[in-house]
């Protein structure tokens, strides 16, 4: 599995990969990434990769020429190997646990294209003929495509076998409602010491009876996520 980021900020994004477990994961060959700076692609000689929008309006777009020449250049080895080209946009789908199966669930993938926008975004051709997935990390705008495409990458490895080092952890969302199976947030979780300043671990994770463990976990799972996070469940009527 390798990951292409095509962005105007390469550092930015190294140093996210290179720690903890990201890190950990691709000195044991998990994966592998490359960083591919768009302005090696521009235009003139300050290597321009920004235009004004036809039709007026305030901002610069990235133009198409430094894009297709930047995606030809890291497809062109690949052509005989499977890859998917994904654009980080408000546009795009939620970025959550079901689309992240999706992707673990195309095995035949093997690289990613990850395309890091900036200024008011790309030209829209670029999105329609090389892109073929849009991804939005949450209701909101920011500067450029560099922590998306790093939350996507992050969630994502954490899902490839052997990245936690074949412990077994159980993580928001990977739970189901036994009736709906529709996701359900962790349960609280808890460590030494069992009392501090008269705040205390519930008697039942200090029991050692791992049925009673397992019925409490499963019942703060369904109670939290109906309060905090209603909208993962069915609808009510």
């Amino acid at each position: 599995m390798k990951f292409y980021f095509l962005t105007l900020f390469p550092d930015a994004i190294d140093v996210w990969l290179k720690t903890s477990i990201p890190g950990r994961a691709q000195k044991a060959g998990l994966f592998d990434y490359e960083m591919v700076n768009l302005r090696d692609y521009g235009n003139g000689p300050h290597q321009q990769v920004d235009d004004m929008p036809y039709g007026g309006g305030g901002g610069m777009l990235m133009a198409l020429p430094p894009l297709v020449s930047a995606w030809e250049k890291i497809t062109e080895p690949l052509q005989s190997e499977s890859f998917r080209t994904i654009y980080f946009s408000p546009a795009g789908r939620p970025l959550n646990h079901a689309l992240l199966q999706e992707c673990h669930a195309r095995t035949a993938v093997e690289h990613y294209l990850l395309i890091c926008g900036h200024y008011e975004g790309v030209d829209q051709r670029f999105i329609d003929y090389w892109v073929d997935d849009e991804i939005s990390l949450g209701d909101f705008v920011l500067t450029g495509g560099e922590l998306p495409a790093v939350a996507f990458v992050d969630a994502f490895i954490r899902g490839l076998d052997g990245t936690l080092g074949g412990r077994e952890v159980v993580e928001s969302f990977a739970l189901k409602d036994p009736q709906t199976q529709s996701p359900l947030l962790e349960y609280p979780q808890y460590t030494r010491p069992a009392e501090f300043r008269d705040l205390v671990v519930p008697d039942v994770l200090l029991s050692g009876d791992h049925a009673r463990v397992a019925e409490w976990r499963r019942e703060q799972s369904m109670q939290l996520t109906r309060q905090k996070r209603p909208d993962l469940g069915p609808p009510r009527y």
